[in-house]
């Protein structure tokens, strides 16, 4: 496969998977900020996916719909929603070869309809199902992409940029609550905002069988950083990404495979043996911080290795 392709189709995965983890937090953010707004704040989110100077989110911070408009919808800001689609269809335009009719038309339905004026919906209507609408169509592609698309390179390049994002996602996604919890320690809000944290990662459920709702830190991030069969955790993610990097190596230069799979194991081992004491907040940040690092760090190496991009 040309590194064109593998790269269209590698970012593809990773803007459609941002979507749907951004459609997510938004929906839960919501949902927890009418009940207690000071306890789960805008700003957290409008720094991660938009591109708003300070005194603009000091504008736009209070208001739920100002913030879920300019987020999903917002043609200017590359971080919306609306920007986002856009993208994938452009990539899925440019690929349709490698991809299914069915994975188009669903990329393309998802375009088309987010192009429609839903956004009064959210002045008018629920916002709660508006964003329900939009991750319909999320749902759908990934489906489709399941059952219709052969087990080939296309594939795991899709699965690969679907998993780094996945990754990088969760990670953000506790830097984001976690710093939240830290300034409402001393209030007896810690299990509500842990609670929406998992709902974020879409992990509620299985953290209640798991943990039999005991609310805490560590068993929080025993569920996101260390399960191996959720699939929001990283160390679930890092696993499949070095089996479907095993998958390229008859594909891959030694060097670009022996590269990538050394800074996927690095990373693995970093989550595994970091003995992280959940009570102290600065070894904690640092830690979500440094996974991070490594993650980008895998997608840098992708991106010179697989897809020349130096």
């Amino acid at each position: 496969m040309l590194s064109r392709v593998a790269e269209t189709i590698y970012w593809l995965a990773r803007y459609m998977e941002r979507t749907k983890s951004m459609l997510q937090i938004l929906r839960t953010n919501y949902i927890a900020s009418q009940d207690e707004e000071e306890a789960f704040p805008w700003r957290p989110y409008l720094q991660l996916y938009g591109q708003l100077k300070p005194e603009e989110i000091d504008a736009m911070e209070m208001s739920s719909m100002e913030v879920l408009n300019y987020l999903l919808f917002e043609k200017t800001n590359p971080g919306s929603a609306y920007s986002y689609v856009v993208q994938s269809r452009e990539n899925a335009r440019c690929i349709q070869d490698h991809i299914t009719k069915e994975v188009w038309q669903s990329l393309n339905d998802y375009y088309h309809f987010i192009r429609e004026p839903i956004e009064q919906r959210l002045i008018t209507g629920d916002p709660v199902s508006a964003i329900d609408q939009l991750m319909r169509f999320g749902v759908l592609y990934t489906g489709t992409v399941n059952i219709t698309m052969t087990r080939d390179e296309g594939f795991i390049y899709l699965n690969i940029g679907r998993c780094i994002e996945t990754a990088i996602q969760t990670t953000d996604i506790l830097r984001i609550k976690l710093a939240d919890l830290k300034a409402d320690q001393q209030h007896s809000g810690e299990a509500p905002l842990l609670r929406y944290l998992l709902y974020s990662l879409n992990g509620f459920e299985i953290y209640m069988k798991t943990f039999k709702g005991a609310f805490t830190v560590q068993n929080v991030l025993q569920l996101s950083f260390y399960n191996t069969i959720f699939p929001h955790s990283v160390l679930y993610n890092l696993n499949r990404m070095q089996r479907l990097l095993y998958m390229l190596k008859a594909e891959s230069l030694p060097e670009s495979y022996e590269h990538l799979d050394f800074l996927i194991g690095k990373t693995a081992n970093h989550v595994k043996y970091n003995n992280v004491q959940v009570d102290d907040h600065l070894q904690l940040s640092d830690f979500l911080f440094q996974t991070k690092t490594y993650l980008v760090e895998i997608a840098g190496a992708f991106n010179k290795y697989y897809f020349g991009i130096s």
